[in-house]
């Protein structure tokens, strides 16, 4: 016989057979021991996981002769011409190329006919998916009712592209990626058939390779073989895939550590060198760094899909790496691996990404620098706390007449075991500073309270008015759009008041005097604070006196005022304070 692949000749045969679809193969043996076999079915999943398989044993568990635990026996000469390919009864058509209307009315003409040996005439239809709308619409018909002797089982790997008219007459199973520990026990009992001896580790390596496809792990499998022959290690695995060695990422962990960026350099050069592909090691590098997470979250390493040595490796030096940092890692190589894709410089990627990650610096926690904020705090505070203690003296330096009483302050904070002393005993051991007499002027300087004043006249102020206003528009337009529409009224003590036509006015300006203050100090030379207030009711001069009031003209009324009388001490907080407004 010559020779097939490993995916053909290692085929399942059997529902037992079947890797990692236990839910579908119990589900259809069931059907068939309890006669409850529908007469369509869609079998959806990824490629390599099975779909074909299972319908080709569903076909011959329906029509085998001998079926043994409703497992088809594959010995009988129904099982064999269904094996071979033979079986008028069991038709496989391609989806892809038999996509048109054409041949699904050929189907259902094809349908009527009774099966010529077997008990049901399946219809296999891969690929499903790739039938026209068209196509699609002429198939309902027949789906839906079709005749007791037909059984229609379809297969796809783009479920979401078959209609909701088709799938609503379906029984829908849903295949799943297989896992790696099963490709694995798969693959070892096929080795151990075919007397091919291999490590544990090569194995892990094409499973992860097959990314969940048993079929194509397989092919990767008789790849291996082909250039290693009948013995093969993890190390020749590496070889003949082109696949970047572990150890190469390790390496790559220990220069970040480091911060080389030469080293890290050096090691993208040697990447380049050996033909690796680019965006596979940043892939590889983000699963890397993946597991050291995994690693260090967890503080176990049954979650990493990678050899028992590499797992001690990776929860030894996740200890080294803090969990931002890793975070900020994978942010960084998750980012470039994306820009590779449509870089037409990948190489130039590759260099950014490990010179940013070797001068990255490294992170702080906020709670730390919280905590050392009021470490610092409380230090400052403590030194810049008065002490009143008098500090002793060997001899008396001032003479007898400038003492004094000890003042009331001093003897608080003197110990309270400490003997009294005499006038003569205390001169001779302290020292006694004498504060000097004020002048009459500084002690009424003292008691007067201390106002800001200004040498500026409310006349200074109107002449400069529209020279500040455009002034003011360059900086803020808004700002001065609104002043020019105002009135200086007045300066007292110090505050020049802006006289407003509203409260939308006078809110802007109090949000915003700040700057219209310094806008006005550096025109005027002056030191004013800005109080913008609101026209009333009444009449305030400009010197401050105070006359009877004049329906035609206003009183100045503070914008800080709320419209209705409201005492509460937070109210007048957010009015006086921060310009809020009554809506």
């Amino acid at each position: 016989m010559s020779y097939q692949v490993t995916a053909r000749k290692w085929r399942p045969m059997l529902f037992d057979d079947v890797i990692g679809q236990s839910h579908v193969s119990e589900t259809l043996r069931n059907a068939l021991a309890q006669n409850r076999l529908a007469h369509a079915f869609i079998f959806s999943g990824t490629r390599g996981c099975g779909k074909t398989t299972t319908a080709r044993i569903l076909a011959r568990a329906v029509n085998c002769l001998n079926p043994q635990n409703f497992e088809p026996c594959n010995e009988c000469e129904v099982c064999k011409e269904i094996i071979d390919g033979r079986s008028l009864d069991v038709i496989e058509i391609d989806g892809a190329s038999n996509n048109g209307v054409e041949q699904i009315r050929n189907l259902r003409e094809s349908v009527r006919y009774l099966p010529t040996r077997g008990k049901r005439k399946v219809y296999i239809i891969d690929e499903v998916h790739m039938l026209s709308m068209s196509a699609f619409n002429a198939l309902l018909k027949t789906l839906e009712e079709p005749p007791p002797h037909v059984l229609f089982i379809f297969a796809t790997t783009e479920l979401h592209k078959v209609p909701a008219t088709i799938l609503s007459r379906c029984q829908r199973y849903d295949f799943r990626r297989i896992g790696l520990e099963e490709i694995v026990g798969r693959l070892k009992f096929i080795a151990i058939e075919e007397k091919i001896t291999i490590d544990d580790d090569a194995l892990l390596i094409i499973a992860k390779k097959g990314d969940g496809s048993m079929r194509d792990a397989q092919s990767i499998f008789d790849q291996v073989v082909s250039f290693c022959g009948t013995t093969i290690a993890s190390k020749q695995v590496g070889d003949a895939l082109n696949i970047v060695d572990q150890e190469l990422y390790f390496r790559v962990s220990d220069v970040l550590r480091a911060k080389d960026t030469k080293a890290a350099l050096d090691l993208v050069k040697e990447v380049i060198n050996s033909g690796f592909d680019i965006k596979e090691f940043v892939s590889g590098l983000t699963e890397h760094f993946r597991n050291m997470l995994i690693a260090q979250t967890t503080n176990m390493t049954n979650l990493i899909e990678e050899s028992e040595l590499h797992r001690k490796r990776y929860a030894a030096d996740a200890a080294s790496f803090s969990l931002q940092d890793i975070l900020r890692i994978l942010k960084v190589t998750t980012d470039t691996e994306n820009s590779i894709r449509f870089s037409p410089q990948p190489r130039f990627k590759l260099e950014v990404m490990v010179v940013q990650l070797t001068k990255m610096e490294q992170s702080v926690k906020i709670d730390d620098l919280l905590m050392q904020i009021d470490d610092l705090k409380k230090k400052l505070q403590s030194d810049l706390k008065p002490s009143f203690i008098p500090k002793p003296q060997e001899a008396y330096t001032e003479k007898p007449q400038t003492v004094q009483k000890v003042p009331e302050i001093a003897r608080e904070h003197t110990a309270p075991a400490a003997p009294k002393l005499s006038v003569q005993e205390a001169t001779s051991r302290y020292t006694f500073v004498v504060p000097a007499k004020k002048t009459a002027e500084e002690q009424r300087t003292e008691t007067e309270p201390v106002q800001r004043t200004s040498t500026v006249s409310l006349s200074d102020v109107q002449q400069k008015w529209n020279t500040i206003v455009d002034e003011m528009r360059k900086k803020k337009i808004s700002v001065g759009t609104i002043l020019g529409e105002t009135t200086p009224v007045d300066i007292v003590n110090g505050t020049l008041q802006i006289a407003c036509t509203d409260d939308f006015h006078c809110g802007t300006l109090f949000r915003n005097k700040e700057i219209l203050a310094e806008t006005i100090n550096s025109m005027l030379n002056s030191r004013l604070r800005i109080e913008p207030i609101i026209q009333a009711a009444g009449l305030k001069s400009g010197n401050g006196a105070h006359q009877q009031p004049d329906p035609k003209v206003s009183t100045i009324v503070p914008a800080s005022k709320p419209a209705q009388n409201d005492d509460h001490p937070l109210v007048k907080k957010l009015y006086n304070d921060f310009g809020a407004e009554r809506v």
